[in-house]
């Protein structure tokens, strides 16, 4: 072990992801195997400014791994961002001789982590959790498959009512930024069309294909819509398209914070325990300023600076050729 890490401490910031709990379980457990003193921070870095730091052993993160949520709660701190702020976090874990930092969350997260370690020297260690899964750097981000997965099964459900109405159903997923949940969800659960932040889809065009589904007989219908699609919300949209599109009785569902919740699923717990026993040991080896994450099926280290800047994802275009292939 690298002698110049003997007190870790990790928290969890921003939005919640399904999966975290079992990086936590990681991160506590591989630094006691080494011979770590262990420290959970509460409510992420508010909980570093109000120095509500607490010691953690084994036993703190039993049996947490197949709970949703994070144990040591989340929080989104705009005083972080201030020098004072930092200065004031920075105290607290100067005061507990605090060497290393597991931070687990998205790029707001990431964005404070890599600047109090360039401000205060802080050795810091990044783990992607977001079911965004819109970090560069690792091809699946903590919660993404759950969310994925709570994603379709609400669909599946929507459907049947859907097809029993002849309805029209436009369902809003997460993804203020990234069309990913909503694209995946669209091809895996049938959806006739999606719609996405990344690729303009006018109204014209939704109509148009929606028209197409209708002379050809289909008892319904759902459009997937992705959060931060330029033609606004699903309520939006829909009262768009019913102007031009009668054909089927419309209805909006929003899924909403249904997505970050519930028990992670296998591929979530085994993520965040690779990454948070990944994180530690890179700690130990001295690398700072970085994220773990997966790549293939090896887990690989990015610098915070790419992981922030560099493009995150890029739509496969076998998927979406596939929305309008698939959809008839």
């Amino acid at each position: 072990m690298n002698q110049n890490i003997n007190n870790i401490a990790v928290l969890t910031s921003g939005g919640d992801a399904p999966g975290m709990n079992a990086c936590i379980r990681a991160v506590v457990r591989t630094g006691i195997y080494n011979g770590a003193n262990m420290f959970g921070v509460k409510q992420g870095y508010q909980g570093l400014i109000d120095d509500n730091i607490i010691p953690m052993d084994a036993r703190s993160v039993s049996n947490i791994i197949h709970l949703g949520g994070t144990i040591l709660k989340t929080a989104r701190c705009k005083p972080f961002m201030t020098e004072e702020g930092m200065q004031t976090a920075y105290n607290h874990l100067k005061a507990r001789n605090i060497d290393g930092l597991v931070v687990i969350g998205g790029d707001g997260t990431f964005t404070g982590a890599k600047i109090f370690s360039e401000k205060f020297g802080v050795k810091v260690m990044g783990v992607p959790g977001t079911i965004d899964n819109d970090l560069f750097g690792s091809d699946f981000t903590l919660g993404y498959d759950t969310a994925m997965n709570t994603v379709i099964e609400a669909i599946d459900k929507i459907r049947d009512t859907a097809d029993a109405h002849d309805r029209l159903f436009f369902i809003e997923v997460m993804g203020r930024d990234s069309g990913c949940i909503a694209l995946r969800s669209g091809v895996a659960s049938g959806a006739e069309a999606v719609l996405l932040p990344e690729k303009q889809t006018s109204i014209d065009e939704l109509v148009n294909q929606l028209e197409i589904g209708a002379l050809t007989k289909k008892s319904s219908s759902i459009v997937i819509v992705a959060e931060g699609h330029k033609a606004g919300g699903a309520y939006d949209i829909a009262k768009k398209v019913k102007e031009r599109f009668n054909h089927y009785d419309t209805k909006v569902t929003i899924l909403g914070h249904l997505q970050r919740g519930g028990s992670p699923s296998s591929a979530d717990r085994i993520l965040g325990s690779r990454l948070g026993f990944a994180a530690v040991n890179e700690l130990f080896k001295g690398t700072t300023a970085a994220m773990v994450g997966l790549r293939g099926n090896d887990v690989k280290v990015t610098s915070l600076e790419e992981a922030l800047t560099k493009h995150s994802f890029k739509l496969e275009d076998d998927l979406l050729e596939m929305t309008k292939v698939l959809s008839i």
